[in-house]
């Protein structure tokens, strides 16, 4: 008997959040940069009414902020915000990845290489894929412990971070660095190596915050 595949369905408003959300992520739309909805409207070919919608859950996900009589901006990266971000992470991720290594089913260890690999295959083509790439690999390395509120937690943090992995990737080198900890990672996982995986996972995030520190910095004494 053949199992069709699931039918993924993709609204108009799906369509323009994803359009949308990738301008915010890859930095075509800049932050405090205002979303002209009559021109964008135009611009994609719809009417308001899905164009509303999308820009509603992008603000829930924290990539626009809305006022009144101005309407969206994109929300500004800050110091403080990837602070609190990336320190949310080290305190969560870690040890939730360690715990959901020990615990994967096969079917959940074939689903972290390929999340792995899809990575993989995004780097140095397409910016928007791997921030999405990455938050997917992240969430894949936490949910077979089957802890929802969690993953749940993880994946919202790692739609946050989205923004700061594009510009933490932004300097000559740190793209294959952050291939080798990944790799790293994932071989980890995948030998239930609990204490190597959360030692891991903890560099990485770190040092990740330590990088953008030193942007940050940099960018304000220009």
């Amino acid at each position: 008997m053949i199992v069709p595949r699931a039918i993924v369905v993709r609204t108009l408003s799906d369509q323009v959040f994803e359009i949308v959300r990738e301008r915010i992520v890859t930095g075509r739309l800049r932050d405090d940069a205002p979303i002209r909805q009559d021109a964008l409207a135009t611009e994609l070919g719809v009417s308001k009414i899905p164009l509303r919608e999308a820009l509603a859950r992008l603000e829930q996900e924290g990539l626009l902020v809305s006022q009144a009589n101005r309407g969206y901006t994109v929300r500004p990266m800050s110091a403080e915000e990837a602070d609190e971000v990336y320190a949310l992470r080290l305190v969560i991720e870690p040890a939730a990845a360690a715990r959901a290594a020990a615990v994967a089913s096969e079917p959940a260890r074939e689903e972290a290489v390929a999340a792995f690999h899809a990575l993989d295959e995004a780097a140095n083509t397409d910016l928007a894929q791997v921030a999405i790439r990455n938050r997917h690999f992240h969430t894949a390395l936490v949910r077979p412990a089957g802890r929802i509120l969690t993953t749940q937690l993880v994946e919202r943090l790692a739609v946050l971070s989205e923004r700061y992995v594009i510009a933490h990737l932004a300097p000559a080198g740190r793209d294959a660095r952050a291939h080798l900890e990944h790799r790293e990672m994932i071989d980890a996982w995948m030998a239930r190596d609990e204490a190597a995986l959360e030692s891991l996972l903890h560099r990485h995030i770190e040092a990740t915050l330590l990088d953008l520190r030193a942007q940050f910095a940099a960018g304000a004494d220009r």
